[in-house]
């Protein structure tokens, strides 16, 4: 694994949905029960939004509860070697033309009120995007800037965060980075984060930081932990819900901290430098490489009810494996799982697609019905 000088199966059938995020909240009535470490009961008994939040503290886990692996097995007709060589090729290449320009002014424009975008973000997209087709033509990219572009029915599906914590960098705050992941059939297959060092992993290879094998931490009590969260630029329902997650976690843990830049927050997992991180409200592009990375770090990546991990979800939690709790009893699983999803269901935000064996699967479709509730 070279090293970088920048800053920081489909089984049968498989499901994609667009849970609009994984733990929505109805604003009548939700009850969520946190996997995070010493189990966090979050609570709220009907009535009208930001109700008062009740926290319920269980012992931690011992040892690793077992989750369902989010990696692809196997990779496909492609070595997980190969794909990792141009993934670390592409994220590289983006990472150079941020670099270049970190003490240039920047032009800046925006995609919402607060969400910024920077010409930088573009042309490293771009340069990505050149170092990928090389290789690779017939392959299907999702950018963040540029949307889809190739095959629509490709088994593989790059996913590009050209500049992640977009933000950070257009204030020249040190917490931002390059992510470039790859999927095959859905399930990622091989990663590179280019922040101060290049971390990139590939599916049963291990993950490494400059060509040192790394691992997560061996931290299994809260109160010894630093956590990290984001948020979203909405100021909605989710946002409120991880606000008093913020809080209550904040209270129980040594911190929570909030860096803005996603792929750089699930390295410093698989690093071991801090235990867990979890978000609402994201897109593939930003989890497609770390999730990875921390899985082949030993790590666990869950939704955010601890339900298993899609990149087409839009919440994501994942930790060092020790603070994730043990799975609770199926049907008290079940029970909460229909009372999130149908609440979603009724007001018009779940959308499902399914891939069948001999299908082609189309990655446009299933994309437009992942973005489609912003």
């Amino acid at each position: 694994m070279a090293s970088a000088t920048l800053p920081l199966r489909f089984p049968p059938a498989i499901i994609l949905c667009n849970r609009y995020q994984s733990l929505p909240c109805s604003t009548k009535h939700f009850k969520l029960s946190r996997v995070l470490g010493r189990r966090l009961s979050y609570s709220a008994a009907p009535g009208p939004p930001n109700p008062a939040t009740r926290a319920v503290i269980s012992d931690a886990p011992t040892e690793k509860p077992q989750y369902p692996k989010i990696a692809a097995e196997p990779t496909g007709p492609i070595p997980p070697a190969q794909l990792l060589e141009v993934v670390e090729a592409a994220a590289k290449s983006g990472a150079e033309v941020v670099m270049e320009a970190v003490n240039k002014p920047r032009n800046i424009s925006y995609k919402g009120t607060t969400d910024l975008v920077t010409d930088t973000d573009k042309s490293s997209e771009s340069a990505i995007l050149e170092t990928v087709r090389k290789d690779f033509t017939d392959h299907l990219v999702l950018g963040e800037e540029g949307g889809l572009i190739g095959n629509t029915v490709s088994d593989y599906l790059w996913c590009i965060d050209p500049l992640d914590g977009t933000t950070n960098f257009a204030h020249g705050y040190p917490s931002f980075a390059v992510s470039v992941g790859v999927l095959f059939r859905g399930k990622p297959a091989a990663a590179s984060v280019v922040v101060n060092s290049n971390v990139d992993a590939t599916v049963g290879g291990g993950a490494f930081c400059n060509g040192q094998k790394i691992h997560v931490s061996q931290t299994n009590q809260v109160e010894k932990s630093l956590l990290v969260t984001g948020f979203g630029y909405e100021h909605d329902e989710p946002w409120v819900t991880n606000m008093n997650l913020f809080k209550e976690f904040t209270d129980i843990s040594r911190g929570v901290r909030r860096l803005g830049a996603a792929a750089v927050d699930m390295s410093h997992v698989a690093l071991g430098i801090v235990e867990s991180y979890w978000e609402y409200r994201l897109k593939p592009w930003d989890m497609a490489a770390g999730v990875l990375i921390v899985e082949e770090a030993g790590g666990t990546v869950t939704r955010m009810d601890g339900g298993p991990f899609c990149v087409f979800d839009r919440s994501v939690l994942v930790s060092n494996g020790l603070l994730h709790s043990k799975r609770k009893e199926e049907g008290k699983r079940k029970e909460a799982a229909e009372t999130v999803l149908g609440g979603v269901e009724k007001e018009g935000r779940l959308r499902t697609m399914v891939a069948t064996p001999g299908r082609k699967q189309n990655w446009a479709a299933v994309i437009v019905l992942t973005s489609s509730n912003d």
